[in-house]
């Protein structure tokens, strides 16, 4: 069960200029022991990408309807942070894993070991799964290691339940989660 809700605390979009907080946040992400079970990369290969591609990769999820991240801010620092990919039908996703439905991918949860049990992943997700209903979609979906049980109980928290898929990632076993949007 979480903490009653930080009340400092708020979820928002980023914006476009913010590129060095993303590449700051998610530095600090992969570099956390507790959260590398649930990153695809290495805090070298985040710290070896140019200005250019986090000004991109920004400007991308600050702006589009294919991308979306949010942060969690409390007292104007960010503690927290998700994005959402939409995946269209007959692509492949960063798993290389076919789209047969358009679908939304919750990946990259992360939140500061001081303010996990805030209600900041919940919020975070909250805005998540509101973006994505505001596109249309009826689902949002998440991949979360097998033996990562405090993310599985906080998804669930926020509605997801496993689906019954599984596969092995470069990280390990994996279980698929979702949750029908409104």
């Amino acid at each position: 069960m979480t903490a009653s809700p930080d009340p400092r605390l708020a979820v928002r979009r980023i914006r476009s200029d913010e590129w060095p907080a993303v590449r700051a946040l998610r530095l600090e992400s992969t570099s956390d022991p507790d959260a590398a079970i649930a990153f695809l990369e290495t805090p070298e290969q985040v710290a070896a990408r140019s200005d250019d591609f986090w000004r991109e990769r920004t400007q991308t999820a600050a702006t589009s309807e294919t991308a979306a991240q949010f942060v969690a801010v409390v007292d104007g620092v960010w503690v927290g942070s998700l994005s959402v990919l939409i995946r269209a039908t007959g692509q492949k996703d960063h798993l290389g894993r076919f789209v047969d439905d358009r679908r939304a991918d919750v990946v990259g949860v992360y939140v500061n070991p001081d303010h996990r049990g805030s209600g900041a992943v919940d919020a975070l997700l909250a805005a998540a799964a509101q973006w994505a209903a505001g596109l249309g979609l009826s689902r949002i979906s998440l991949d979360v290691h097998r033996d990562n049980p405090r993310a599985q109980a906080a998804y669930r928290r926020s509605g997801f339940a496993p689906t019954g898929e599984t596969y092995t990632s470069s990280i390990g076993p994996e279980i698929v989660m979702a949750r029908p949007l409104p």
